[in-house]
């Protein structure tokens, strides 16, 4: 097969990754890539959302699958568009429709469908600008702490959790009147403040069968001991000791059967992963949010536990025939640190040389914000960097593996978290 895979981040690279070790890839095209997938695959100079060009190179090279890997292109209809035209209408994309994406680009949406589907997730309300003091009056009837949600895709940014009355008017009105967000917090979903512990889960759909992938938790705070700025993701460790056997059947029949029915029962086409954020209350799963595509960084820690296929995966994804798939699942452990240019989640320098270990160690390292200056040296030129990944037949061993690598990669300011997963040791002892 012929493959274009769309993005550029840690995803991106370890979705590259696992593809070229089928025996199926023919040829592999990223676009638009990064140093990283430059060195197991083609980078193709594309813009992701530019459909009419993804168009026109899927003809010219003879792409046999698509696989769409951030939310944006989804969210804007890239499934629809392919499908609309004739030339491309019968290549498999592997994403699901711009209807389904709204799971994830829009919260009101996303909050309307688990509710009518029975899916269990936290109580709400949603206010536009003209409903501002309706929205002051609903705040003082809700418990503290509260969730405040921009209804539209904000960058991982738009979900604030206020301590207290006067913090969540302030921020209600930054959000709506002040537009805080721009056109995303044009609408403010108002959400009860869940407590328990987070976990994401993972399911591959064809519309109609359906594959949970390995759980993972990631971390989003900058700062050790979850403190600081959220981000994009600091790191994720799979799989999860707190979601054992018992719990996870709950998740499928009460999350990801209802899910997949209510996708099919309303006509919305979805063939695609389904990033599902839950809350783990007292042994009882509740929904946080819906993403439309693989996480990041759990993807990297996701994907080495898979030991089956992975194009056979996505092929059977994006032809609906998901249900011959034989998914197999490795027991090892997997362990992502995530290391991010200083000064992130703020302004941050680009640039800088970075250097690798050589030969690379044991650990995989996915690349993120990475590429090449003029003299062809690997330098930072974003955020989220590098995601190295350690393996191991227990999380100690993994974290050490993936700690052990990241000790050995350097550039200037360069910053990562030393508590990757460590919380989920101590539940252990």
């Amino acid at each position: 097969m012929n493959i274009l895979l769309l993005g550029s981040g840690g995803r991106e690279h370890a979705f590259a990754w696992k593809i070229v070790q089928s025996v199926d890839c023919t040829n592999l095209y990223v676009a638009p890539g990064n140093a990283g997938t430059a060195t197991i695959a083609t980078n193709i100079s594309l813009g992701i959302t530019d459909f009419p060009v993804i168009k026109s190179f899927i003809l010219e090279k003879g792409i046999d699958l698509v696989v769409v890997g951030p939310e944006e292109p989804l969210v804007k209809g890239i499934v629809d568009f392919l499908q609309a035209q004739p030339e491309t209408s019968k290549i498999p994309v592997v994403g699901p429709s711009e209807m389904g994406a709204r799971l994830e680009g829009s919260k009101d949406f996303s909050k309307r469908f688990m509710l009518r589907n029975g899916v269990p997730t936290a109580s709400y309300e949603t206010f536009t600008a003209s409903e501002l003091e309706e929205g002051f009056a609903f705040l003082e009837k809700q418990n503290l702490p509260i969730v405040l949600k921009a209804d539209g895709l904000a960058a991982g940014k738009g979900v604030l959790i206020c301590l207290t009355l006067e913090e969540a008017k302030a921020s209600l009105k930054e959000m709506l009147i002040d537009q805080k967000f721009g056109e995303a917090s044009s609408k403010v979903v108002i959400e009860e403040f869940l407590t328990g512990i987070e976990l994401s889960v993972f399911v591959a759909t064809d519309g109609e069968n359906y594959k949970i992938l390995p759980e993972a938790k990631d971390y989003k705070r900058i700062g050790e001991g979850d403190t600081g700025l959220n981000t994009g993701g600091m790191g994720a460790v799979s799989p999860v000791v707190f979601a054992d056997e018992a719990f996870m059947k709950k998740v499928e029949e009460k999350v990801v059967k209802p899910t997949v029915d209510g996708l099919r029962k309303e006509g919305i086409p979805y063939k695609g992963f389904l990033f599902i954020g839950l809350m783990n209350s007292d042994g009882e799963p509740k929904v946080i949010e819906y993403n439309v595509r693989m996480g990041d960084p759990e993807t990297e820690a996701v994907l080495p536990r898979i030991s089956s296929d992975f194009l056979h995966l996505l092929h059977g994804i994006g032809t609906g025939t998901l249900a011959e798939y034989q998914l197999k699942i490795s027991p090892e452990y997997a362990a992502t640190v995530v290391m991010v240019s200083g000064g992130y989640p703020g302004s941050y320098e680009k640039g800088f040389k970075i250097s690798l270990p050589d030969p690379e160690s044991e650990s995989v390292i996915f690349h993120s914000g990475t590429g090449k200056n003029e003299q062809g040296q690997l330098i930072n030129q974003g955020g989220r960097v590098l995601a190295i990944t350690g393996r191991g037949p227990d999380l100690s061993t993994a974290l050490a593996n993936a700690y052990a690598t990241v000790n050995q990669i350097s550039w200037n300011k360069a910053y990562y978290r030393g508590d990757i997963g460590k919380d989920i040791l101590n539940l252990n002892k």
